[in-house]
C-alpha cells in the first residue's frame, strides 16, 4: 500500500468505521474461512505439528486512538513460557469451557496478561480463524480501547506490553516474507521487524490476515 493510500484512512478518516464497515463484510461474506502458518505452505497443512482435534484459543487485536493515528496493543512473552517465549504475541489464549465465545475468552485474557479491564474494551469485529501448525484454531477478535485505559502486564506470562502504529502494520511494505528449512523443507512465514521488536510467525500471519480483510 502505498503512502498516499494509508493517509486515505490514517489518520484523517474514520478508521473505527472503516474497520466496521469491513469486519462486518468479512463475518457475512468469509465466516467459513479459514487462514493460517498453511496458507504460504500449502503442502504443509494445518496443524502440521499436532495430532487430534484442534485447540480453540482467541486474541484480541486492540485498537488504541492516538493523536498522530492509532496504534495497536501488542505483548512481549517472557522468556520462562513453555510455548513462545519471549515472542511479540497478542493478548490471549485458549478458550475455556466457562467463556461464552471468542470475545469473552480474549477480553479475559486481556485482562489475565495485561490488566486490560473488559469494560474498556468495545469489539467490533472478528477475523477468520487462523489455524496454527502447533494445533491452535485462533479467533482474532478486533476491539476499541478507551484511550485512558492502563496496563498491568502479568510478569507470570507477559514481560512488556507496547504500542505498534496501525498504519505500520497495515503497509503491506513491512510485511517481509521470510523462509526456515523445518524437517528438511523451506517453512515461509511472514515478518514485520518494528525497532527492537521482532514481529513473526502466528502474530505476524494474524496481521497479515487483518490488512487483507481490511484493505485487500
Amino acid at each position: 500500500m502505498s503512502t498516499s493510500t494509508l493517509h486515505q484512512f490514517l489518520p484523517g478518516a474514520d478508521v473505527t468505521e472503516l474497520l466496521r464497515q469491513r469486519l462486518s463484510l468479512a463475518e457475512s461474506d468469509n465466516a467459513d474461512k479459514d487462514t493460517g502458518d498453511h496458507v504460504l505452505n500449502p503442502d504443509l497443512g494445518p496443524y502440521a505439528r499436532w495430532e487430534g482435534p484442534p485447540r480453540d484459543a482467541a486474541v484480541l487485536i486492540g485498537i488504541l486512538p492516538r493523536e498522530d493515528g492509532p496504534s495497536v496493543v501488542l505483548t512481549q512473552r517472557t522468556g520462562h513460557l513453555k510455548s513462545h517465549a519471549g515472542q511479540v504475541a497478542f493478548p490471549g489464549g485458549k478458550i475455556d469451557p466457562t467463556d461464552a465465545g471468542p470475545v469473552e475468552a480474549a477480553l479475559r485474557e486481556a485482562d489475565e496478561e495485561i490488566g486490560l479491564k473488559p469494560d474498556r474494551v468495545a469489539p467490533i469485529g472478528r477475523l477468520s480463524p487462523y489455524l496454527t501448525g502447533s494445533g491452535y484454531r485462533v479467533v482474532p477478535v478486533i476491539g476499541l480501547i478507551g484511550s485512558d485505559a492502563a496496563f498491568r502486564a502479568n510478569p507470570d506470562e507477559v514481560e512488556d506490553v507496547f504500542e505498534v502504529p496501525f498504519g505500520f502494520l497495515m503497509d503491506p511494505d513491512n510485511h517481509i516474507k521470510q523462509s526456515r528449512v523445518w524437517q528438511g523443507k523451506r517453512r515461509y512465514f511472514y515478518e514485520m521487524p518494528y525497532g527492537e521488536r521482532y514481529i513473526w510467525g502466528v502474530t505476524a500471519g494474524i496481521i497479515r490476515s487483518l490488512y487483507e480483510t481490511v484493505y485487500g
